[in-house]
């Protein structure tokens, strides 16, 4: 209840409009690619809860429907569960109260054959330039999706990216890492609300944007926490890769808050409002 009393009240500051006249940034300005801790933030690391053909999202209640996907953190995800069924469900996730759900295509080696990810990292930071304190947690049952499953070429580094471990180069498809090094798939998630719904379909009318110049638009003016999903997988050769939802240039991500809300609440309020740095890891 606090966490839902805790968001209403910050929608109440930000002065919530409609979205008939949606300016939609489809890209952040630049790649996030600073390290830990140079800006207000906090993390999660989760292990791999399970692979499977279903996406809740963009194909809820229909099993088998979809490319395969590795989903992280919520154990109880299928095509079919709804949203009051995922709260206090276990989770791979160390926060053990992080129960939201995260997923991404699978990575495939020349062979078409699955390359099993040894983890992932949820990186939660205010959008560059944004005003850390202005922050709104996102709402309960919020249903996020980054990156294009059926991209033609090139995405934006900016949203799509792939990077050797923590090091902040990033190239739009793998490239050979040195060492013990992982190959690690960064997915960035639109970090601007419309203050009204928590999913919607259409790429043409959607519920949440990218920032730009440290400012949301006015069609989308409730700034929340910006995700950043680390998916890391094992060295491995670069050529001849691809995902499960074709090629190696269709990375996405989705994200399904299940989070506890209040511990959420907590978070934002204390680490992001705070300005300061809470769980990093060597991830």
């Amino acid at each position: 209840m606090a966490g839902v009393l805790a968001l209403s009240a910050a929608l109440s500051s930000c002065g919530v409009v409609g979205t008939a006249d949606a300016v939609a940034n489809a890209a952040p300005d630049a790649p996030i690619n600073g390290p830990q801790g140079r800006v207000p933030q906090f993390i999660a690391s989760c292990a791999v809860s399970h692979f499977a053909f279903d996406d809740p999202i963009v194909h809820p209640g229909h099993a088998g429907a979809s490319h395969q996907h590795v989903f992280f953190g919520n154990e109880a995800v299928t095509a079919s569960v709804g949203y009051d069924e995922l709260l206090g469900a276990p989770t791979t996730c160390d926060q053990r109260l992080d129960t939201a759900s995260y997923w991404t295509p699978v990575l495939l080696d020349p062979r078409g054959q699955r390359i099993d990810p040894t983890g992932a990292v949820a990186y939660y930071r205010p959008g560059a330039g944004v005003d850390h304190t202005t922050l709104v947690p996102y709402p309960p049952d919020l249903k996020m999706v980054a990156g294009d499953a059926e991209a033609d070429g090139e995405q934006p580094l900016s949203v799509v990216a792939w990077s050797c471990g923590v090091s902040a180069v990033r190239s739009v498809v793998p490239t050979e890492c040195p060492g013990r090094s992982t190959l690690r798939l960064l997915v960035t998630f639109p970090d601007c609300w419309d203050g009204e719904r928590t999913w919607t379909a259409s790429p043409d009318d959607r519920h949440v944007v990218y920032s730009s110049a440290g400012e949301c638009p006015d069609s989308h003016p409730v700034p929340i926490p910006q995700l950043q999903l680390a998916v890391d997988h094992p060295p491995v050769d670069p050529d001849g890769l691809s995902l499960s939802s074709g090629a190696i240039t269709t990375g996405h991500g989705d994200f399904w808050n299940a989070w506890d809300q209040d511990k959420l609440v907590n978070e934002v309020q204390n680490c992001l409002h705070r300005g300061i740095t809470c769980n990093v890891s060597a991830n």
